[in-house]
């Protein structure tokens, strides 16, 4: 099975790590120096490489944006419940993060906005399973 691992400059390594590992996830310490921090999302699938930022730029002769103050994309994470999303939220505001949008329910799935303190985007969410397998459209019956 393919991996991915999603690489985000950070503008300090030790307040970023602090951040995602009070969001729930875990640092791989066998991938971790002091240039950069692997936080593990799903063990053996999924990662976040979090890389000071002049370290990130020895990867590429393209400038680095601010995150605070341009959005690149959003990291979208699915968590099992709504109040495992919940909780990581108030975990990841607690840590430096904020959330400037209000949760957004559509029946079916469920997600909070959380920005990291570099200004990175993650959306933390929960979609029904039956939703997650067959579509929102078989949720919907199943509700009528």
């Amino acid at each position: 099975m393919p991996a991915m691992f999603v690489n985000l400059p950070v503008a300090d390594l030790e307040r970023s790590k602090a951040f995602y590992t009070a969001v729930g996830f875990t640092i791989n310490p066998r991938m971790t120096d002091h240039n950069a921090a692997c936080v593990v999302v799903e063990e053996g699938c999924s990662a976040i490489m979090l890389l000071v930022r002049d370290f990130f730029a020895t990867f590429t002769d393209r400038p680095i944006g601010d995150p605070a103050v341009t959005v690149w994309g959003a990291l979208a994470i699915f968590l099992d419940s709504r109040e495992e999303v919940d909780a990581a939220v108030a975990r990841g505001v607690a840590a430096g993060g904020t959330e400037a949008e209000p949760p957004a329910d559509y029946g079916f799935m469920y997600q909070r906005q959380l920005t990291d303190p570099d200004g990175h985007v993650v959306e933390l969410g929960h979609m029904d399973p039956v939703a997650a397998e067959q579509g929102p459209e078989a949720y919907r019956e199943q509700q009528a």
